[in-house]
């Protein structure tokens, strides 16, 4: 809700990415004519590694757009219960030490309550999706569970459809197709990929000036950015936004963040490039800079000059235990060493100054060989996994997710 904060601390990075200054120029507009949001929802994952060193859970970032998994998510942990439950004893384990997830039930629940406080019952939930969609069985579960239990009608258009078939009428109601929209769900819209045309630019303009809630708006978008994230992780900001007795909580969990205009961690990280992440502003897994390309980036930017830096950040790289694991890809089971990284999701929605929604809503364990350094699914480099708890507290006794049963993408 802040905008001068987030139009300041990302206009070094609008001048180096055309991405991220289109979403500036659109959040601009937004705030020249005061736009109102009395409605927001955000459904956010928060990511996480298990740090070997300190053993402490560091974040890894904070998606605030497309926050996907919790369809198959939930069903990857019913079916490790399942499976224990039938083989435990052979296993050795014990099926209740899978805790149940039911992420997908309860982002399904926040989208309905996100509808029924827009109070329009002919309305309908818009989900926005890419034109060749590969994850929409993950969606489809928070579309079945709409339906199912509140007899909300769930649509799917893609950005140009949006653009085609939309129209927002002078009350601000957003009509698709001819159809009322409650509340607008990004499954897409995330990458410049997503954008292929001013058609795509266009549609999410009038989907923001539009009066439906929107799922993230685009502000909650920005909020989400690698740079918005290093910003937090300065000294004194955190300070304009949470309580004192907060502010530590939060840190706690911060691995080291730093921004591009400091030459001596440039230094650092072109000397030991292996003790960092180099990260630019963009989503969806496969983007991030390692090793010695990372290196070798550094010092290519740094030659070119202006502000090219602007367009990354850096991060302390995370160094989990690994573990030994058996993956199942394409019906062929493999045996490894493997490292996992865990999400949680959560809900948040809004009335005016009424927070109706504040919780988390389950989560998200992926699972990779330890030789990789991306994490994605559905960018092919990790499977979906579930925590096994070994500990009486749960999260606080992990013991570093020794059992792993895992499912392919």
């Amino acid at each position: 809700m802040d905008g001068n904060f987030l139009q300041n601390a990302l206009s070094k990075t609008r001048q180096v990415d055309d991405f991220t200054s289109r979403l500036l120029e659109i959040h601009r507009k937004m705030m020249e004519i005061n736009k109102e949001e009395n409605i927001r929802l955000g459904l956010h994952r928060s990511d996480y590694m298990l740090d070997s060193e300190t053993s402490s859970l560091l974040q890894i970032e904070l998606n605030t757009i497309s926050a996907s998994f919790p369809g198959l998510g939930s069903l990857v942990s019913d079916l490790h219960r399942s499976l224990i439950k039938q083989y435990g004893t052979s296993l050795s384990l014990e099926h209740k030490r899978v805790p149940a997830n039911a992420a997908s039930t309860q982002f399904s629940e926040a989208l309905a309550q996100a509808w029924s406080e827009f109070n329009i019952d002919s309305a309908v939930i818009m989900m926005i999706v890419q034109p060749e969609e590969r994850n929409m069985y993950d969606q489809y579960w928070l579309s079945k569970h709409l339906q199912d239990s509140h007899g909300i009608t769930t649509i799917r258009k893609t950005l140009s459809q949006v653009e085609a078939e939309g129209q927002v009428l002078p009350d601000g109601t957003l009509l698709v197709g001819g159809q009322k929209v409650a509340v607008v769900y990004f499954r897409a819209g995330y990458a410049p990929n997503d954008y292929p045309s001013e058609a795509e630019w266009s549609a999410r303009l009038m989907m923001e000036q539009s009066s439906a809630v929107k799922c993230p708006s685009i502000s909650y978008h920005l909020v989400g950015t690698k740079k918005i994230q290093q910003e937090l992780a300065k000294p004194n900001v955190l300070e304009r936004f949470l309580k004192s007795e907060e502010i530590d909580k939060v840190r706690k969990c911060f691995a080291g963040l730093w921004s591009l205009d400091d030459e001596y961690i440039i230094k650092t990280a072109v000397e030991k490039p292996e003790l960092f992440v180099l990260k630019p502003q963009r989503e969806g897994g496969g983007n991030n800079i390692y090793g010695l390309d990372l290196r070798e980036t550094l010092v290519r930017l740094q030659k070119e000059g202006g502000d090219a830096l602007a367009a990354y950040i850096l991060m302390q790289r995370i160094f989990p235990k690994a573990s030994p694991a058996y993956l199942v890809r394409g019906g062929v089971c493999h045996e490894g060493l493997a490292i996992s990284e865990l999400g949680i999701y959560g809900a948040y929605l809004r009335n005016k100054d009424k927070v109706v929604i504040n919780e988390q809503c389950g989560y998200l364990m992926r699972t990779k060989v330890s030789s990789s350094d991306e994490g994605g699914v559905a960018a092919g480099f990790a499977v979906l996994d579930s925590l096994y708890l070994t500990g009486k507290v749960m999260f606080q006794s992990i013991d570093l997710f020794t059992h792993h049963f895992c499912l392919d993408r």
